[in-house]
């Protein structure tokens, strides 16, 4: 079996047994709560088969769901990211650069701005589908979107204190 896999399965089990036992737990100021799982999406390679992206990103929200109670809000918002993972990946690489063909999307590999920017945008897309779907109302705008700003802001700090301890 490849290394590679062992270590994203890995990854994968440890994101999220810290999600279900430890970060759904947190609702800093009642709005802002951690989704760290997001992170599996991130680090999936630039030419990856597109059937196995969007069935891991679907495996790993409906594994969230499973363990959340948030009945499928997490599996459709991972499988939105998988799908759109490339086109939000596309505008801070280069086409013509032939080493980033196969590229990983790290910090390291892609430098420090390109990959903030890029999980940015990334956690962003992720949150505002993940509460527009689980509150499915728009009569409290200003709660939908302090929780979507807020746990973009604090998806998205863990994400890098996690990626900067990778590179160690």
């Amino acid at each position: 079996m490849n290394i590679d896999l062992l270590k994203n399965i890995l990854l994968a089990v440890v994101l999220l047994l810290i999600q279900v036992l430890v970060l759904n737990r947190i609702h800093l100021f009642n709005c802002a709560t951690p989704l760290l799982y997001i992170y599996m999406v991130l680090l999936m390679p630039r030419n990856y088969p597109r059937w196995a992206v969007l069935l891991q990103s679907f495996l790993i929200g409906i594994c969230v769901d499973i363990f959340s109670n948030t009945p499928g809000v997490a599996a459709g918002s991972m499988t939105f990211l998988g799908f759109v993972q490339t086109w939000l990946l596309a505008p801070f690489i280069h086409r013509d650069n032939p080493d980033e063909a196969d590229l990983r999307p790290t910090m390291k590999e892609m430098g420090i701005n390109r990959y903030v920017s890029y999980a940015f945008l990334s956690v962003l897309v992720y949150c505002t589908l993940f509460f527009t779907l689980e509150t499915f109302s728009f009569f409290n705008w200003g709660q939908w979107i302090a929780s979507i700003l807020g746990s973009t802001v604090i998806t998205l700090v863990l994400i890098l204190v996690i990626e900067n301890l990778r590179e160690l």
